[in-house]
């Protein structure tokens, strides 16, 4: 049994001179009480100033809900190390200084209402390295949520493993790393919440293996801290580098949220992973699934109806559709790919993961997301949300309006082929509900890097194809004119590929730029396709999904050899 104790209070600043303070980032003198109010964070320029690990567990979860970890913390000095004063001397000073016993303050709580274990670290004592206590605190709160199946919360503020303790501290690093592991095979959620600074070895271990990684602007995060890089390598390094802005950019974190919002984003994912399905057969049935009963067209119509200026985006959908959208970003690698989104949310109070293509509304936007052709990077992205959809065990919706992959020089570089190869295989296998729908374009590989599906449907006025009516113009009559007469061979349209069995039924159109109503329709057809699938074991339906695509081009049976 633990007790329940109130919210950590916030420390009260002493009187007199230090009724200001100043701002370490802008040098602007702000009233305390005004800083206090504002969690830290500097009025004048939005810096946000470090808390304590007290002030972290009470600024984040519920007032009354916090109860302490009994975590036992066990002094050792495995080196005898003595700088310029002994370790053992450090570590009472820093707890003098603190209140605390260690660098991390575990505790169970609650964030509007959802159950979560929390991990907070603190940056004043001894700069929230890592040691074995603190290795075993963070190790003991993830076991605690394994135990629970509860979702754990860690945050993170760390100059790297603790030198005074060698290469002990050196192993707190694989220690946490196999502890986030038992999570992720018990399917629990794992949220990193990155403070400045984090570095060394807290950056390389569990701040940086969780499912989501929320970082506070202008956070710095990484392996090595800038001095260092700059004196080893001899380059001056870019601005704002290892900063949060920078490394969203470049794929590593999901989301920045300021202070006074992260309550607001870390509820909104807590209720997605908490969240039950409550699937019904109450959606009236939409879906055509009868070839002869859609007009016939000629496909040409199609294609020009699909690339129309004005169609719902996934985006789009995504807000239209979803309750607590959360949009992740970046592959954990190198970049975010804008022209792909990918996000957590409830479809009619079912908790989902929504990947999908995102073409723009603005000619800015088009160009800013590269038309909807996804690089590698946003294959990889895609893969890395769909393995936390499986992890998790939620179902997937994928929404697919691209003409392609993107063909340029950087993607084949970075292997699209080996990018767009690995998310059929990952969704031929992903153990969870897969419904795909072609909304616009369905554009060769690109397109069915995300449509490896239990049921694929596609919008009346969408098409797809092994390659654009102009490619295919290009390639075998020499002339990009004949891509109407391409279209019509390659049969693109809804109507033709019902008969087919490529897509298993047709979502009918609205009328055009009524997104809400186009997003009912498909809301519709979506949960229509989800209740069975969910009542189906994971054995059966991904046998089920295999042999849907087995079935393409094998011979017929009973027919002649």
């Amino acid at each position: 049994m633990t007790e329940t104790l109130p919210a950590p209070p916030l420390p009260t600043p002493a009187a007199g001179p230090t009724d200001w303070v100043l701002c370490t980032a802008c040098d602007a003198m702000v009233y305390a009480k005004r800083l206090r109010r504002g969690a830290g964070v500097c009025p004048e320029c939005g810096h946000h100033g470090p808390l304590t690990a007290p002030e972290r567990l009470a600024g984040l979860l519920d007032e009354g809900s916090v109860r302490l970890l009994p975590i036992e913390h066990v002094d050792g000095d495995p080196l005898g190390f003595v700088d310029s004063r002994p370790y053992p001397d450090r570590l009472r000073d820093a707890r003098r200084r603190t209140g605390l016993q260690e660098a991390v303050l575990c505790a169970r709580g609650r964030i509007d209402g959802h159950p979560v274990v929390v991990a907070a670290m603190d940056f004043g004592f001894l700069g929230g390295s890592l040691g074995a206590a603190v290795g075993e605190a963070i190790t003991r709160a993830c076991e605690v949520a394994e135990a629970e199946h509860t979702p754990l919360l860690l945050v993170s503020a760390s100059g790297g493993a603790r030198m005074q303790e060698g290469v002990v501290a050196l192993m707190q690093m694989a220690k946490t790393s196999q502890a986030l592991r038992r999570l992720d095979e018990a399917g629990v959620l794992t949220i990193s919440l990155v403070t400045d600074p984090t570095y060394g070895g807290v950056a390389a271990s569990f701040a940086t293996l969780c499912d989501v990684i929320v970082a506070e602007p202008g956070a710095r995060l990484g392996f090595a801290g800038p001095r260092v890089i700059a004196q080893t390598i001899g380059e001056t390094l870019p601005e704002g580098f290892q900063t949060a802005e920078y490394l969203l950019e470049h794929g590593i974190v999901d989301l920045i949220v300021p202070r006074a919002e992260l309550r607001g984003a870390l509820s909104r994912l807590l209720a997605v992973a908490g969240g039950q399905a409550c699937l019904t057969d109450e959606s009236p049935e939409v879906v055509v699934r009868d070839p002869a009963a859609l007009p016939e067209r000629h496909p040409w119509d199609a294609v020009r109806a699909a690339r129309r200026f004005g169609r719902p985006t996934t985006l789009d959908y995504a807000h239209l559709l979803l309750e607590d959208f959360t949009e992740l970003h970046g592959d954990r690698m190198a970049a975010d790919c804008a022209a792909m989104v990918c996000g957590l949310g409830r479809l009619a109070g079912t908790p989902v993961v929504l990947v999908g293509t995102q073409k723009g509304r603005t000619p800015g936007e088009l160009a800013r997301r590269n038309y909807g052709m996804p690089t590698p990077a946003g294959y990889r992205k895609a893969a890395r949300v769909l393995r936390l959809a499986g992890k998790l065990g939620l179902p997937v919706v994928s929404l697919v309006d691209t003409s392609g992959a993107f063909p340029g020089v950087a993607a084949e570089e970075q292997g699209q082929a080996v990018a767009i190869a690995e998310n059929l295989r990952l969704l031929s296998g992903l153990p969870v509900p897969v419904v795909a729908v072609v909304t616009g374009e369905g554009g060769s590989g690109g397109a069915l890097a995300l449509a490896v599906a239990d049921v694929v449907l596609m919008c009346a006025d969408a098409v797809y194809s092994v390659i654009t009516p102009e490619g295919c113009a290009s390639i075998l009559w020499k002339d990009a004119g004949c891509a109407p007469r391409a279209a019509e061979a390659l049969r693109v349209d809804a109507r033709s590929l019902l008969g087919l069995g490529v897509v298993d039924g047709v979502v009918p159109e609205t009328e055009h730029g009524d997104h809400l109503a186009a997003a009912e329709a498909l809301g519709a057809a979506l949960l229509t396709s989800l209740l069975p699938l969910s009542r189906m074991d994971s054995a059966s339906r991904i046998e089920r999904r295999h042999a849907r695509f087995r079935a393409f081009g094998a011979p017929t049976p009973g027919a002649n050899p």
